[in-house]
Parts: C-alpha cells; structure tokens; sequence
C-alpha cells in the first residue's frame, strides 16, 4: 500500500513540475515600465582627453534620468523579444573637461531623447522551477528565479539639442552653427545586457544596461569644423553666432574657419541603465474540475 501511495505521489509531483515548467507557453506577454539613468558618449564634456563615443569618455556628473513602458513576449524557451518606448536626458559640457581644445570650445548642450526599440532578449541561464508543493520528509529541488541574458535590436529616436544662453535655452538644429541642417531623427542600435529577478507567477524585476551606437553626430549639434564667425552672424544673427563659437567668438586662431570642432568619425552614443518591473499576463485554465 506505501509503495502504492509514494508511487503515484511521485508521478504527481513530477506532472505538476512539468506543468509548471512549461506555463511560458500558455502566458507568453507581459508589461514592463522602468526608471533609470542616462548617460551622452560624444564630443562635449567627458574625460581629459580627445573626446571619443566610448565609455572612457563617461562624466558621471551629466547622468540624468530616464524612463520606459513597453511589453514584452516570451517567442521560444530562451528568447524573448520586446518592444519599449524609452524618454532619456542628455548633457555635455565642455567646462567639465581639462583637454585644452575642448575646454576653450566652451560648449554645452541639453537634450530631450524620445526612442522607440524593437530588441530581442537571449538568456544565457534560465531560471528553474521547484515542486508545487512542500511535504514534510521529502527533500525537492529549490527553485532558481535568476535569469541572465544578452539583448540587442533596432531603434529609432528624436532628439533636439539646445544650448543656454542669457538664461534661456535656444534650439541649435535651426541655427545650423555648422551650417549643416541635419535631421532630428536617426537610427540607433541598442545593445547590452541583463538580469531578471522572478517573483512570482506574474511579477518579475529587470536590470538592463543599454549602449546605443547611433549614426549622427549631431545630438550635441557638434561634428565637423568651424565655419566663418562673420558670415555666420551676417546670414543667421548674434545668436547663431555666438553657439557656432562661444570660446573664440572667431578672434581666436584655435576657432577660425575649417579648424577642426568636432569629429565627424565618432558617430555619437549613449548608455542607460534602467531598473524595471514586469506584470505578466495569465491565461486561465478553463474547464478544470471544482472539489
């Protein structure tokens, strides 16, 4: 008789374990919405050197904060893939850097990020589920509710960079300081990675920290060379003029005309890190017995 009870008490529990196992099939959606912070990898600001889209050009003081909403979908047993609206700040400021070059282009900027991201999510290791249930004398596998995974996708984002002047804040895009009219829109493509945190059947926790390699060099309106102070203030006004060169306001040999005032080679970046929490959706047996 005992060996009746412990036999069928094992398939039971291994039934309910592989029930268990496979409810990513059955509820494959979920919402996340996240906080975090931010980061710019660009020509403006950042270490004391030549200005690089690295992170060894990171200046911890700029980092502002950032936050998303999106859904994500459980595709196979180890991908996932999501798609997210993210806001980010950021900054740069050239009085935060001791490179000589850098620092007397006196440059500064602030701008609004709006990105919407297509990323897929590959998990390196999968979390575990234990038994259903816990029985007095009977010693069962534990549950494991870490995951970590590796993400990358497709994006595109606005931006619009601004600089301060006379305590207002003018939009750069419009004064072409370069004489380049580039576009506010542009493509990014985000990469990274993650941990995620299982708390119960429907609630989960994410850390990501996120590059964006972009292909503008404009989110911190700076590029390529220094443009004629004089010509610039006769077609575009005092304003334009004065953004297109701050440090020299075209009397200094550093910022005249064709010398170099940012590099058009370092395509611009920037770097999130982003805590967030995750509702899943759960789709109900129908039709079970009621006891």
């Amino acid at each position: 008789m005992n060996k009746l009870f412990f036999s069928f008490l094992f398939l039971f529990l291994s039934f309910s374990h592989n029930t268990f196992a496979q409810q990513w099939k059955r509820n494959r959606l979920e919402y996340t919405a996240g906080l975090g912070i931010s980061n710019f990898l660009g020509d403006l600001g950042g270490a004391d050197r030549i200005g690089t889209n690295g992170l060894r050009d990171l200046e911890i003081s700029l980092t502002r904060p950032s936050v998303l909403g999106g859904v994500r979908y459980h595709l196979l047993k180890d991908l996932r893939v999501k798609g997210q609206l993210t806001y980010i700040r950021l900054n740069g400021n050239d009085a935060l850097t001791k490179e000589p070059a850098r620092n007397f282009r006196n440059l500064r900027f602030r701008s609004p990020v709006i990105e919407l991201t297509a990323m897929g999510e590959y998990y390196l290791m999968q979390e575990k589920s234990g038994h259903l249930f816990k029985l007095r004398g009977v010693k069962g596998r534990k549950g494991f509710k870490w995951n970590i995974y590796a993400t990358a996708g497709l994006g595109i984002f606005w931006f619009n960079p601004k600089g301060p002047l006379n305590g207002k804040w003018y939009a750069l895009q419009p004064l072409q300081t370069e004489n380049v009219r580039y576009s506010r829109i542009n493509v990014a493509i985000p990469f990274g990675f993650g941990v995620r945190h299982t708390i119960d059947k429907q609630w989960s926790v994410n850390f990501e920290l996120i590059m964006r390699k972009t292909f503008t060099d404009y989110i911190d309106d700076v590029s390529t060379d220094y443009q004629d102070y004089n010509t610039i203030l006769q077609e575009r006004g005092p304003v334009a003029a004065y953004f297109s060169d701050p440090g020299g306001q075209g009397k200094h040999p550093w910022t005249q005309a064709g010398e170099q005032r940012g590099d058009p080679n370092d395509k611009d970046a920037y770097i999130s890190a982003i805590i967030s929490v995750n509702y899943k959706l759960l789709h109900r047996r129908r039709n079970l017995p009621k006891f």
